[in-house]
């Protein structure tokens, strides 16, 4: 019973701290100006930060339970995923953290602020149920900070877990948190939203390299203990 709550506050963490690296600012700032366009409505806010939160988890639900079933549906991969999941983890946690890091140049196709706004512009189009599709492209424009944690932590954490639904479901909720957060701030007239976001800003660097240095020590420990055997 521990290690599920423990993986499952594993997921919504990492969701957050997805959200709130800088690499998916831009596509962060358009959603919170999409889903607090309408701020003389605030139910209207509350809807589309809903309906935007369930477009992330939708996504990442889909991706994650396509790879993690592909995963375990093969007997032969599935046999060696249980026996030598605990080795494998190892070597992934030192390499997710050492990107969280920064320490290894890592660049993949992002998205700009040109393309997030013709997003925005073809979901207002459709109201509020925009706010489903532009969760969806969103969730799915990885950059190197987002495809590390995504694939390098959560898909091996639900592969142990044997969780396809679950554990994607609370990151993709995690994911999403911030950014309906601001929405909210915005909808209800929070004149200090600009100094909370650059407070959480600053305080993305500080939560991503404790992050990161947890990664590296338990996968550290990971391959001691497994891998190499010298701590039994």
């Amino acid at each position: 019973m521990d290690t599920i709550w423990v993986s499952a506050a594993s997921a919504v963490w990492l969701g957050i701290l997805t959200s709130i690296s800088p690499c998916p600012l831009a596509t962060n700032v358009v959603a919170i100006s999409y889903i607090a366009k309408g701020i003389e409505q605030p139910r209207r806010v509350l809807l589309t930060g809903m309906l935007y939160t369930a477009g992330r988890m939708l996504a990442y639900v889909v991706l994650a339970a396509v790879l993690v079933s592909s995963l375990l549906s093969l007997p032969d991969v599935a046999y060696w995923l249980q026996t030598r999941m605990n080795q494998i983890i190892g070597p992934i946690l030192v390499l997710t953290g050492i990107l969280l890091l920064d320490l290894v140049p890592l660049r993949l196709p992002q998205w700009g602020g040109r393309i997030s706004q013709r997003l925005r512009e073809k979901a207002d189009a459709w109201g509020s149920g925009g706010a489903v599709l532009l969760g969806v492209l969103f969730a799915l424009s990885f950059c190197p900070v987002s495809a590390a944690i995504f694939f390098g932590s959560l898909i091996p954490l639900s592969t142990q877990a044997g969780s396809t639904f679950t554990l994607p479901l609370l990151y993709g909720a995690g994911t999403a948190l911030p950014v309906f957060g601001f929405a909210i701030l915005v909808a209800f007239g929070a004149r200090t939203l600009g100094n909370v976001f650059q407070k959480v800003t600053s305080w993305e660097i500080w939560a991503r390299r404790i992050t990161a240095l947890v990664f590296v020590a338990v996968g550290i420990y990971f391959i001691a203990n497994y891998t190499l055997e010298i701590l039994n």
